[in-house]
């Protein structure tokens, strides 16, 4: 079987799909790996590097992709990289396929197979292949970091001669993994941290990395498959109330809010910007879905009240190393579940290959995404 990278086109994706570390296995498994050259520059992997794990090196797509049996990609294909690959081809890549339905038609159309790393099963098997998770737990580290590199003063209690400097407050809304893992790095940098979340359950959690949870009355929301549902609007008009004297105090507000196949919900309006101390720091982890913050822009940093308001798109792009080593593995290791010494099993019964495939032999087998673009048409 044989396997392709090409360069992410994405405006600013440093990351890959694939690392010599990960090749080299894959090889030795009995994969031919071919790699575009430069691809993996970006993520601090050069083309020597591939070569080494027995990768070959070609320049161009074109004569990559048409003679590739399945395409690894981090971000979803092109319509031109799609039209360059064989009929009855596969890819592996995020793909948020109730978004890109042109690119549907083209995998229909063409009777290629699109397994979506976004669309993996959040149960316990499929840990080792939740792309998603990888990536949201560097995302909440460098969320951290920017916030605190935007904030003009320091997270820690410090005490000096001079006097006492006060540890920063910082805010956190969404306990998924991007933000537990954003708690256990502000704390660790001494600010002090407060959570809030739609679902009662992750109260334990937040407490065990020494977060204070702010608990909303009512039943908040349930989830399905371990990522959430879009909760009531009786119940976000609950937690405005609730979390608008902690917005205005303080220093830094990261939102990590996403609902699965909806706009992200607004958290922080304009009226609850305007509350904050100037010099404080909106981090906006939900921009490129919408935003949590009503006043983010995707891509930008802006001023608006004295505060400012960070719209980073693709956060674990700015972590390129270790994000592709993740996606890497997270990659690889779906891939040989989906295969054996024949070829794809095509388990289509299977919970990780029913949950994960799209298309296939020229049909929309996924039933979410059905359902997704049934609703949006």
């Amino acid at each position: 079987m044989i396997l392709a990278v090409v360069k992410e086109t994405k405006t600013s994706e440093r990351r890959v799909a694939l690392t010599p570390d990960t090749a080299k296995t894959l090889v030795k498994a009995g994969f031919t790996c071919t790699v575009e050259a430069g691809a993996g520059t970006a993520s601090g992997f050069e083309d020597t590097d591939y070569e080494a794990a027995g990768v070959e090196v070609l320049p161009g797509k074109e004569t990559i992709l048409g003679r590739t049996d399945v395409l690894l990609k981090v971000n979803a294909p092109t319509a031109a990289e799609l039209e360059m690959l064989r009929e009855g081809s596969a890819t592996l890549s995020f793909l948020y396929a109730h978004t890109v339905p042109e690119l549907l038609d083209i995998y229909i159309n063409k009777r290629m197979s699109a397994f979506a790393m976004d669309a993996i099963p959040r149960i316990s098997r499929a840990q080792k292949m939740d792309a998603l998770s990888s990536q949201a737990n560097l995302a909440g580290y460098k969320a951290v970091l920017l916030g605190a590199n935007a904030l003009g003063k320091i997270f820690p209690l410090m005490m000096t001669a001079a006097g006492t400097i006060r540890p920063a407050k910082v805010l956190i809304f969404g306990a998924g993994v991007a933000g537990l893992q954003a708690i256990a790095t502000a704390k660790r940098l001494g600010a002090v941290v407060e959570v809030t979340d739609v679902r009662a359950e992750t109260k334990e959690q937040v407490e065990s990395l020494g977060g204070r949870f702010l608990q909303v009355a009512g039943n908040g929301v349930e989830t399905t498959g371990g990522y959430a549902r879009e909760v009531s609007a009786e119940y976000l008009k609950k937690q405005k109330e609730l979390v608008t004297k902690h917005v205005a105090d303080a220093d830094l507000v990261i939102t990590t809010a996403l609902v699965i196949g909806k706009k992200a919900p607004i958290l922080l309006t304009q009226e609850m910007v305007k509350t904050m101390k100037r010099g404080s720091v909106i981090v906006d982890m939900a921009v490129e879905s919408g935003g949590n913050c009503e006043l983010s822009e995707p891509g930008r940093t802006v001023i608006k009240h004295g505060v400012s308001i960070l719209g980073e798109t693709n956060l674990p792009a700015l972590l390129p190393v270790n994000a592709s080593e993740l996606y890497a593995r997270n990659i690889s290791t779906l891939l040989f579940h989906l295969v054996d010494s024949d070829g794809f099993k095509w388990d289509l019964d299977e919970e990780i290959t029913k949950g994960s495939l799209i298309t296939h032999q020229g049909e929309l087998v996924h039933a979410f995404t059905k359902e997704l673009l049934n609703t949006t048409a």
